[in-house]
């Protein structure tokens, strides 16, 4: 819709702006324009710095704009785009106002949309799901991108790189990515904590002027995937971004982090706090001028608008713009801000959600200018009668507006009023003598006074209409406000119309007093006994003489004031009165003040000259059946009139058509048609002072003024008229059934379409806003009324609008807006939803809808046969023509009229109505018999069927029960069999289809305690619940079956400590102890792997019998907390340890702590007492550890062996103590954990293991065998510390002979050598050498070569050679040689473990091998087999058997003391004593060295060396 033109308005108040959008408001890049989204369409303002100016309207989308944006492209600033709830993105173009192209591409809500300012035709948009769409328009082209799968926000375009786009979500994550990457991600932000609801880029290009002045507080984000920069772009740029989290984040670009952070003040008014609610409802815009790129504006918590100094050190950078004068900010918060340049100067633009536009100067930060803006249906407005030029309008956003039209200064100098309206404003009118007193009608019934000239909350009346108040006028008392004196009574009072079709006399004077029903005085005076028709429309005569009441039903009364006297009654209308007006009293000619125009729902206006009514005062009332003047024109419903106060018989008119007629009444003649609105028009006021002008509302949420003079058309379109007042008439004629037996009324607005004659609650608010006000706003939305067929749809619209011609479809589901409409039943509406009961006797019905030949006919016959001695002779039973007359003659006749209807509902497939005929005639069994053997049965037919008798009720609800097993419906079907007594048959039926809990709750109820059903019910349901891993639902039922056994199993089976530790408890409760200590147990444990030790003994001390395992946690504890501060193992574990606070002596040893902790904490002070716990350990056994085990459970299999040392300790049984010890040990040594034995040692055997021996007898040789066992693992961690003490320089890489000669002729990467020294046996090449140490490990001096020590070292060399020598007990031959047999053993059972592997896939190769390739695979199996055989030849099954039990026998003559206990690799040790020994440059013993020679040579094998290597090289 173009503003410019013939027939534009001259002013326009518009539609608010939609709410809760990211950008839906843009200022134009040659700065003329401003653009917003007003609910489908977008509103185009010319910007000046003094007053805008209404410029169109975009309209084209169906459903709520979400987003808007201008090219800024140079030389494209005619183009703009915008994206909507309907899916699409359309370009258009503003010199055209048409459409040039859209797309349709997103599949879900669009939240975010841009016109790229670097490339001409690149659009961005950005949807719910986290989809970004890039539309290059010239080319139809389009690449669909998805960055994040979250949320999209906000999202803009860089001024400076064409391929940038950051993106803001719901989230708090910002994202930048890079659309020629196939929107790879180039930096992803973090820092803010909720939705980021705009984002900004600088203007400038560089990152210089922030990076040396970071703010407090500042926070790093996280680069997400950090990418190469392009080239352009490695200068970098800021980006600003608002968060709902009050925060306002600056970002570089080139190190993608936050350099600053802003935290919103909290600004206070008028001396209070900020409320939560504000807190909540925060949206945070930011703005950052291109001229100001130090500035950055962003909006606040109330809609004040601040300016941020990001140049400004120190924390207060903000000022608040319009700070110089009240008044000048938003009331509530700002959706978007946009800049432009006009006339010089530097302009910031506002939308809020207090509907208004606002501009701003940035030089001054002062606001320019106000434009007002509405947010629901425009259904009233009132020109001033005293302040000449005040305009009251009524709008449906609860709010009042007093327009200013006579301001030169300000041409939208508005006021608003909002405090105490809690509905639409349907209804307004001044005092005609009060200055500022404006009274007020709502949507709920209210009716109140406002006082404009002050700032109090308004009067309301304590009466309350039921329904929607249309009219408000005021006019002369009448009884009993009449009587009395002048200074006794007001000299006006106020009348209200009402939906429910009654009129209220209200005080003035006393508002809060009971108003008055003029319908008593109308029956007293007139002497009226029948019911008063429902008014709906009231209007004084400019002198108060004369009253006109309309009424419901078409007709308008004419009372004389006071006593309110009927004179006579207009019987024009059919139809419900919407409008009354009378001429103004000072026309030229006199009579015409007599005349009154009266408009209804048939689209006719009707004039009636009433003077000599008037001046002759008939006794009696007078019916006026002919009018004087008829205007004919309008296609839809009139809804408003006003007569011009500068002509004379010159009346405008508007209409549900969407135009505004202007007349000359006495020559019945339209001059004027005015078609600049897009919906229904509701009201309409001439102005009192421009003498060409006139003011209309619609429900387009707009106020048009505009000129008559200045329109093209004169007549309303026209178009299919006589069609749609043919659907009106069909319509009224469907609506009059109703009009005899429902209280009428006239239709309140869209609120009179709810039960309570008000809004639905649950309305949705996109209508008013555009879309959800979230937040709770006063700002609800206007419904929009169903398609009337009273709108022409295909008039020409509205020429001067871009747009289709017909009305445009509202993006809700329509309702009636509050103007009066045909007889509808306003306090039901229920009723009008519901689709209509189809008829019973249909049949019947429509034979009494013929000619009326045909139903004279009908009289006749029937007359004829009622009055015959013989009714069967006269009305034969074989006319089926005259079966419908069997509802008025005898029962025969009726049952063969219910047997033909009945045949028609079987036909037509309602066989419901059928069955209720039957019932009707009294043959209850038959209809339950057809409808079970149609599986037709209902819960009405099953509530009849005991009229029938005991046994057919029976069998009916048996019948129904298994219907409704077929139809899936087993909890009715189970009621129903209840209702029989068949308790075990419905529970049956509800566990046989799983619903064990109705099933349960049934048989509960129903059945004895002790049923077994009962107990098979909850074992059943506890099977399924555990199948599918509901463990806790499970126990419940094992409990109900009375087994606390089983729900303990199920309820362990979770395996946490909780889980474990109730299921203890439980088991402990039910009896069931040793089940109770099993699961304590599996709790300690695992809290024992959380390291929570307090809690492992608070389970273990619920059972005396786990005595043995608190002091083995104990142990555990102490031992952890001693490693601990020695930081022998690296912490991995995310649990922080759980100490007791157990007071101990730091002083004393580890084993006099644990006793005296095990004394004190848990009484074990006896020897008695420990060989009782001893032997209860004893019998729990462990696995031994391997490399796989984990620490915690390794360190948990040492405290249990060492707790059974210190037991045996303390009872002197020292043969146990040295296996106990051996056992820790040996543990650590299997699990690869050479530390901890180190440790174990160092901490059990501070001295040794020598004063050991002297405990032990002489003659029990397995303790001896432990014991050397023992002393052999001391000396292995004593060789172990000499290993690692060597110095840096004596790799095995300096002595490549000891590699090679180490790990045989094979390279091993753990030597450290690509290419090691040939040699057959590293034992050949100790035999070459002649066994000489000096030769295989030559000894070090400082300069690398082979020379005695300085004698600065001689101590030192003591020492070494003295741990050397203690090393001897390690060259065991026995235990070499039992090493060497299981060495063999292993060997050979791992040969054939590969041989075994090797012919299972051989044989499943070979039984995949297809026909076709069975020759080829015949003839490659010669080839095959022998390269197997020359790959295996020194090996087969006969000699690996023959090995095997070779090796077993030569293991089996050593004793089992040898054999069982655990001793270090003895092989290994002579390698590393020599290495030592040669390294240190320490003579070693010859006897040594000789013995070390001699188990190489013997024992020899490269596995060996390689395992030496693996353990001691790396």
């Amino acid at each position: 819709m173009a503003a410019a033109g013939v027939g534009a308005p001259e002013r326009v108040l518009p539609t608010s702006p939609n709410w809760y959008c990211s950008r839906c408001s843009d200022a134009s890049a040659d700065g003329s324009l401003l653009g917003f989204a007003a609910r489908n369409n977008i509103c185009l303002l010319v910007v000046r710095s003094g007053v805008p100016a209404f410029h169109g309207e975009l309209v084209g989308h169906t459903e709520r704009v979400s987003g808007f944006s201008f090219c800024h492209y140079p030389g494209q600033s005619n183009y703009c785009a915008s994206s909507s709830d309907d899916g699409a993105v359309k370009i258009w173009d503003l010199q055209t106002f048409a459409t040039v192209t859209e797309h349709t591409l997103h599949q879900n809500t669009i939240s975010a949309l841009h016109w790229s300012p670097e490339v001409k035709d690149l659009v961005v948009s950005g949807d719910e799901k986290g989809i970004v769409i890039c539309y290059w328009y010239n080319r139809s082209d389009s690449q669909k991108f998805f960055p994040e799968p979250r949320t999209i926000f906000c999202l803009t375009c860089s001024p400076h790189h064409e391929n940038l786009v950051a993106i803001g979500y719901k989230d708090g994550i910002v994202v930048i990515i890079d659309i020629s990457r196939k929107g790879e991600v180039v930096h992803r932000l973090r820092g803010h904590d909720d939705e980021i609801h705009s984002l900004a880029w600088s203007p400038v290009l560089g990152e210089e002027g922030l990076t040396s002045r970071p703010e407090e507080g500042q926070e790093d984000a996280v680069n997400g995937c950090l990418l190469e920069e392009a080239a352009a772009v490695t200068k970098g740029c800021y980006l600003a971004s608002g968060s709902k989290d009050q925060t306002i984040r600056v970002w570089s670009y080139t190190r993608s982090r936050a350099v600053m952070t802003l935290k919103l003040p909290f600004l206070k008014r008028r001396g209070g706090s900020i409320e939560s609610a504000v807190k909540e409802r925060l949206w945070l815009t930011v703005h950052w001028p291109r001229t100001q790129p130090t500035q950055i504006f962003s909006s606040c918590f109330g809609g004040e608008l601040l300016q941020w100094d990001l140049a400004q050190p120190g924390k207060r950078k903000w000022v608040i713009l319009g700070s110089s004068s009240e008044g000048q900010n938003h009331s509530r918060i700002v959706f978007n801000l946009c800049s432009l340049q006009s006339e010089g100067r530097e302009l910031l633009l506002s939308i809020s959600m207090d509907r208004d536009v606002k501009c701003w100067d940035l030089a001054t930060l002062n606001c320019c200018w106000t434009m007002p803006t509405l947010g629901g249906f425009v259904y009233s407005l009132a020109f001033s009668p005293v302040d000449t030029g005040c305009l009251a309008i009524g709008v449906g956003d609860s709010m009042i507006r007093v327009w200013n039209t006579l301001s030169l200064s300000n041409h939208y100098d508005v006021k608003t009023f909002w405090q105490g309206i809690k509905s639409k404003v349907t209804a307004l009118s001044w005092h005609p003598t009060k200055e500022g007193c404006l009274a007020f009608g709502t949507d709920d019934g209210k009716v109140g006074m406002y006082n404009t000239y002050s700032s109090k909350p308004p009067q309301i009346s304590s009466s309350y209409h039921k329904k929607t108040v249309y009219t408000l006028a005021w006019g002369p008392p009448v009884p009993p406000l009449s009587f009395g004196g002048d200074g006794d009574r007001p000299s006006v009072t106020l009348y209200s119309c009402a939906g429910e079709g009654v009129i209220f006399q209200h005080n003035p004077w006393k508002l809060n007093g009971e108003a008055h029903d003029i319908n008593k005085v109308i029956r007293e005076t007139n002497s009226i006994k029948h019911k008063l028709p429902a008014h709906t429309e009231i209007s004084w005569k400019p002198d108060g003489s004369i009253l006109a009441i309309g009424n419901e039903d078409g007709s308008i009364e004419i009372f004389q004031a006071p006593e309110l006297k009927l004179l006579c009654t207009i019987q024009q209308h059919h139809k419900l009165i919407n409008a009354i007006r009378w001429h103004h009293d000072h026309a030229a000619q006199p009579e015409l003040s007599y005349m009154i125009a009266s408009g209804s729902n048939n689209a006719l206006i009707y004039v009636h000259n009433i003077k000599n009514v008037i001046e002759n005062s008939p006794e009696s009332p007078v019916t006026i059946t002919e009018p004087f003047h008829t205007l004919a024109g309008h296609t839809a419903k009139i809804t408003s009139l006003s007569w011009s106060p500068h002509h004379d018989a010159r009346l405008v008119s508007v209409s549900y058509d969407g135009t505004a007629e202007v007349w000359d009444v006495l020559k019945e003649e339209p001059l004027h048609n005015y078609r600049g609105h897009r919906g229904r028009l509701l009201c309409v006021q001439w102005s009192p002072v421009e003498a060409d002008c006139v003011y209309t509302g619609a429900d387009d949420f707009c106020v048009h003024k505009w000129v008559p003079a200045k329109q093209e058309y004169s007549c309303p379109p026209q178009g299919k008229k006589n069609i749609e007042l043919e659907k009106k008439r069909s319509l009224a004629l469907k609506l009059k059934a109703k009009k005899k037996k429902k209280p009428l009324g006239k239709v309140p607005s869209a609120p009179d379409m709810s039960v309570n004659g008000g809004e639905d609650a649950t309305e949705t608010p996109l209508e008013e806003n555009g879309l959800s006000d979230r937040e709770g706003e006063k700002g609800q939305e206007e419904p929009a009324e169903r398609p009337s067929t009273e709108v022409h749809k295909d008039s020409p619209a509205f020429p001067p609008l871009a747009c289709p011609p017909d009305i445009p479809k509202p993006p809700v589901s329509f309702r009636t807006p509050p103007v009066r409409k045909d007889h509808i039943k306003t306090g039901s509406d229920s009723s009008m939803k519901r689709k209509k009961p189809r008829p019973i006797l249909p049949l019947s019905t429509s034979r009494d809808h013929r000619l009326k030949e045909e139903l004279h006919q009908d009289c006749m016959r029937l007359a004829a046969c009622l009055h015959s001695k013989d009714q069967e002779e006269d009305l034969p039973s074989h006319s089926a023509d005259h079966v419908h007359l069997g509802l008025f003659t005898n029962r025969p006749t009726l049952y063969r009229l219910m047997e033909a209807e009945g045949k028609s509902h079987l036909e037509n497939g309602h066989p419901e109505l059928f069955q209720q005929l039957m019932v009707w005639k009294g043959d209850l069994k038959g209809a339950l018999q057809s409808a079970a053997e149609r599986a037709e049965l209902t819960d009405q037919l099953v509530a009849l069927s005991p009229m029938a008798g005991y046994q057919a009720w029976v069998w009916t609800v048996e019948a129904f029960a298994k219907q409704l097993c077929f139809q899936e419906q087993y909890v009715k079907a189970a009621s129903h069999l209840l209702s029989l007594h068949k308790v075990c048959e419905a529970v049956e039926l509800l566990k046989s289809h799983g619903f064990f809990r109705e099933a349960i709750a049934i048989a509960k109820a129903r059945l004895r305690p002790e049923d077994p059903v009962l107990k098979d019910l909850y074992t059943s349901w506890a099977a399924v619940l555990e199948k599918d891993g509901h463990y806790f639902l499970a126990a419940k039922c094992y409990l109900g079956a009375a087994s606390p056994y089983d729900a303990a199993k199920v309820l362990s089976k979770k395996g946490d400590p909780a889980s474990l530790k109730a299921a203890a408890e439980l088991a402990l409760i039910a009896g069931q102890k040793d089940l109770s200590v099993t699961f304590s147990f599996r709790c300690a444990q695992e809290l024992l792997s959380a390291k929570n030790w307090v809690g492992a003994q608070e389970v273990l001390q619920q059972h005396e019998s786990l005595l043995g395992h608190r002091l083995v946690f104990c142990l555990n504890e102490l031992l952890h907390k001693c490693l601990h501060e020695r930081s022998p193992v690296q912490n991995r574990s995310p649990s922080i340890p759980c100490y007791h606070s157990w007071v101990v002596r730091q002083d004393c040893s580890f084993i006099e702590m644990v006793t005296t902790v095990w004394e004190s904490i848990f009484g074990v002070r006896t020897a008695e007492q420990a060989q009782n716990v001893f032997e209860q350990l004893q019998t729990i056994p462990y696995p031994h550890a391997t490399s796989n085990t984990p620490p915690q459970q390794l360190l948990f299999y040492v405290s249990h062996e060492l707790t059974l040392a210190l037991l045996s300790h303390q009872t002197a049984s020292w043969e146990e103590a040295v296996k106990a010890i051996l056992g820790a040990v040996s543990q650590s040594y299997d699990g690869g954990n050479f530390t901890l034995m180190q440790e174990i040692c160092n901490i059990i055997l501070p001295r040794g293991c020598d004063y050991l021996r002297e405990k032990l007898d002489s003659s029990d040789m397995q303790s001896l065998s432990a014991y050397r066992s023992l002393q052999a693992f001391v000396a292995y961690g004593q060789l172990y510390n000499l290993w690692w003490s060597l110095p840096v320089d004596s790799l095995a890489s300096e002595h490549p002979r000891l590699t090679s000669e180490v790990c045989g002729n094979e390279p091993s990467t753990l030597c450290g050598q690509s290419n090691c020294a040939s040699a057959s046996n590293p034992a050949e090449g100790i035999h070459d050498t002649e066994a000489r140490p000096g030769k295989l490990f030559p000894k070090r001096d400082n300069n690398g070569t082979s020379s005695e020590t300085d004698s600065s070292n001689n101590s030192s060399q003591l020492k070494e050679r003295q741990a050397l020598s203690s090393c001897g007990v390690l060259l065991s031959e026995e235990h070499a040689a039992v090493q060497s047999a299981q060495r063999d053993i292993s060997r050979v059972q791992q040969t054939l473990a590969d041989m075994i592997h090797q012919h299972r896939k051989d044989t499943l190769q070979q039984s995949t091998t297809d026909e076709q390739g069975l020759v080829e695979t015949q003839l490659s199996l010669p080839s095959l087999s022998q390269n197997t055989n020359e790959a295996s030849e020194p090996v087969s099954l006969p000699d690996l058997t023959k090995q095997l039990t070779e090796a077993n026998q030569k293991l089996a003559e050593f004793p089992a003391s040898i054999k069982d206990l655990p001793f270090p690799d003895v092989l290994e040790c002579c390698l590393v004593m020599l290495h030592v020994g040669a390294q240190w440059a320490v003579d070693l013993d010859p006897e040594l060295e000789e013995q070390c020679l001699h188990l190489l040579q013997k024992y020899k094998g490269t596995g060996i060396y390689k395992k030496a290597c693996r353990k001691f090289f790396t």
